[in-house]
């Protein structure tokens, strides 16, 4: 199993890289070339992003879960980084929970997944609320239509809020909310702050990509576009895998009104995708590949 979810994850990986249809390969080799001539120290920074983007999302774990087991900084890089891999493959990247409470005794597990769930929506609260603000900027600045609200979308969206209430009981909803409540507010405002400057970390390593490549648009237009394309991008279900596509048909469209070349932004997103999911995926293998169930109680 863990075999396979390894090679599946390379397989994904290499098809999304070679056969993409927004970007060539040699396309992708070119633009490369031209960012790689950029000054060294404006290499460095930007990979410098990654990593302080990951330590970020690695201290944020290991702050959550400490309310239920205190666990080193390596360990947290373990979980997070095989989570990562094993998500790649799953629907918006529900494959992240089971792997994290699979390191965690049997009956931790779904207090583990419910943690992983908070530190997720604390990360989701922070891109809705500077995402707002992008594409709010976004509708004032430029003129878009707005799209059609499908009424079969927000019925069924009503409908399984009405489920979830009315079988909380059977969901547990009391259980988890009496165990959410118990939570020190320092942990969540730890948590919320680790979002907060990891969301600021990879919105400006996308800007800082953009201006390598020669874009010359103002700090400000192109900051809440940023804002508004992860915005947009976080509300659409897809596979993890994905991510750089969806990222990059939504930039592309975004851009496009301030005339950027849909070659330099699909270029960016691609670059981006590599370096906080690639990589970190194909480092984090190791980890499932070194996983050993803990299956005690």
């Amino acid at each position: 199993m863990k075999i396979t979810i390894v090679v599946i994850a390379f397989y994904l990986m290499y098809t999304k890289l070679v056969s993409n249809q927004l970007l060539s390969f040699q396309q992708l080799n070119e633009r490369l070339s031209k960012l790689f001539s950029a000054k060294i120290w404006v290499i460095i920074s930007v990979l410098l992003l990654t990593d302080i983007n990951w330590f970020l999302e690695i201290f944020k774990w290991k702050t959550l879960v400490s309310v239920e087991k205190k666990i080193t900084f390596l360990e947290a890089y373990q979980q997070s980084l095989a989570s990562l891999t094993v998500s790649l493959i799953t629907p918006n990247r529900i494959g992240e929970y089971g792997a994290k409470a699979l390191f965690f005794e049997a009956g931790r597990r779904k207090k583990i997944m419910t943690l992983n769930l908070v530190g997720n929506l604390i990360q989701l609260a922070i891109t809705c609320l500077f995402g707002l603000y992008g594409f709010l900027f976004f509708m004032k600045n430029f003129k878009a239509e707005i799209p059609k609200i499908d009424l079969l979308k927000v019925g069924l969206i009503f409908l399984i809020f009405a489920l979830i209430y009315f079988f909380r009981k059977q969901l547990n909803l009391n259980k988890i909310s009496v165990y959410l409540k118990n939570i020190s507010k320092k942990i969540y405002l730890k948590a919320a702050l680790y979002s907060f400057l990891r969301y600021l970390v990879f919105s400006h390593q996308f800007y800082f990509l953009l201006k390598i490549m020669g874009i010359e648009t103002d700090y400000p237009t192109l900051i809440s576009l940023i804002f508004c394309m992860y915005f947009m991008a976080s509300v659409i279900p897809s596979l993890a895998i994905f991510d750089w596509v969806i990222k990059g048909s939504i930039a592309i469209w975004l851009f496009g009104f301030v005339g950027l070349n849909q070659l330099t932004v699909v270029t960016v997103t691609t670059v981006m995708w590599i370096l906080n999911f690639a990589i970190p995926s194909i480092i984090g293998s190791i980890f499932v590949l070194n996983f050993k169930t803990n299956n005690s109680l």
